[in-house]
């Protein structure tokens, strides 16, 4: 098995860039989505994050408004819902694999890759890229986004060009949708074929 490490910056496109793995059967690992699990309607972690967090919880699972008032800007409240989140998430990811073991190609898409320095758990990375214009117009289209917090979130992050220079692959978002469809498959592709050597 390949385990391909996925990631990207805020809006440059990860999630059309996973769908388009799923389109070819590759199955994908989306930390993400796991989190919005645990932390959704029933989720394992929504009574923990509540209590580190009071007036976090409700019907619907963690309010990620409130969270996110909690956590932004603050290093110490963030590292403490990191320890409650990223335990739960590497035990999705185990089963994940365990599940896929017979797969010749997963992909793991992990958001922080790079800023966790979670390199070891891959063995190569992909990183979605798009120009810095693309990114802040898809950024700033979404609800209760604003220039600073965009600017906030980008500051937290490694910077586009460092993660570019880093990662095995680099897949472009900032063009023709078909024309990263198909990036997708020659990477693949690239990856298969080095397997059958």
């Amino acid at each position: 098995m390949i385990i391909l490490g996925l990631t990207g910056s805020i809006g440059m496109g990860k999630s059309t860039v996973v769908a388009m793995f799923r389109e070819q059967k590759i199955p994908v690992f989306d930390a993400d989505a796991e989190v919005h699990r645990l932390q959704g309607p029933g989720g394992a972690l929504v009574d923990l994050i509540e209590q580190a967090f009071p007036g976090t919880a409700s019907k619907g699972g963690i309010d990620r408004a409130v969270l996110s008032r909690y956590v932004l800007g603050d290093k110490v409240a963030l590292h403490k819902l990191e320890r409650i989140v990223h335990p739960a998430v590497a035990v999705a990811r185990r089963n994940f694999l365990r599940r896929h073991k017979a797969k010749p190609l997963v992909v793991l898409d992990i958001p922080l890759l790079y800023e966790k320095k979670m390199q070891h758990l891959v063995d190569e990375v992909a990183v979605v890229s798009a120009p810095a214009w693309m990114q802040r117009k898809r950024v700033l289209r979404r609800a209760g986004m604003s220039p600073s917090k965009l600017a906030h979130i980008r500051a937290l992050q490694v910077p586009d060009p460092v993660k570019r220079a880093q990662a095995d692959h680099v897949i472009d978002t900032g063009i023709h949708r078909q024309q990263t469809r198909a990036e997708i498959r020659r990477l693949i592709a690239c990856l298969r074929g080095r397997q059958r050597r």
